[in-house]
């Protein structure tokens, strides 16, 4: 008789992620609502840096990250993957801005709104001054939010021009914005597009990307921060013109048409 066969590396993966999932949605449904966010933040990071594990990603963290859940700070990143959120999560917690289609998403969306996420129309300007209001007091109340001024994720190779409009609420709100440059490489250090979600991609064919790389790093640059009291006397587009200029540099990239 023959010995059975051993799962697949990538079908053990797929069972871990799923029941890593599961546990995440029960406490996101049961526990988190009755936390401080102090208490959130905890299990955040914590669940984070395990789905990254289980995907065979390790972060790798240069610079100084300004804490867990910095007080009236605005992290602002270059966008590659929807890993990014977790990737952040995993080092610094913050509640996030994010499309609005992201609140449809079977499990994810369930996740995100739970957490605090702020939903943004992009089709619709007029939404940003809500979205903005909304930021804005989240950041004055000594949250830690975060923004993806792209707009949209590129391929990693490049960096697509920033939108000004979400810098104005940490000008109203004189909080600190923190650029983090993001990049995904080979544990050897080379360019990886493997965690790329940009372009026609769909959610589950760039899982099945993921799964089928046997490693990756993910990097997370934190350059020097704007202060707040320098916040509060610049214009929205010197804020995002500094922070595109400072992840940029970090991660050696040019803006992409």
């Amino acid at each position: 008789m023959h010995a059975p066969t051993a799962l697949p590396v990538r079908a053990l993966r797929l069972a871990r992620l799923a029941l890593h999932v599961c546990r995440g949605v029960v406490a996101v449904g049961t526990r988190y609502p009755r936390l401080s966010q102090p208490a959130r933040a905890v299990i955040t990071q914590r669940w984070s840096r395990q789905l990254l594990h289980i995907l065979a990603i390790k972060v790798k963290v240069i610079g100084t990250p300004p804490g867990v859940y910095p007080a009236h700070t605005l992290v602002v990143a270059n966008h590659v993957s929807w890993l990014d959120i977790f990737a952040l999560n995993s080092v610094t917690v913050s509640r996030f801005v994010a499309k609005k289609e992201l609140r449809d998403w079977p499990v994810a969306g369930f996740l995100v709104k739970n957490a605090g996420t702020l939903f943004i129309d992009r089709a619709n300007r007029r939404d940003a001054s809500r979205v903005n209001q909304q930021l804005a007091q989240a950041l004055q109340d000594g949250g830690c939010m975060a923004v993806f001024p792209e707009a949209t994720t590129s391929d990693g190779r490049a960096m697509l021009p920033f939108k000004a409009s979400l810098f104005e609420a940490a000008r109203l709100s004189g909080a600190t914005v923190q650029p983090v440059a993001i990049r995904f490489t080979t544990p050897g250090g080379q360019f990886c597009d493997a965690a790329a979600y940009a372009g026609d991609t769909t959610f589950w064919q760039s899982l099945r990307q993921i799964l089928r790389t046997r490693a990756m790093v993910v990097e997370l640059h934190y350059t020097d921060a704007i202060p707040q009291g320098a916040t509060a006397e610049q214009t929205r587009f010197a804020l995002s013109e500094t922070a595109r200029t400072r992840i940029a540099g970090a991660l050696g990239l040019t803006e992409q048409a």
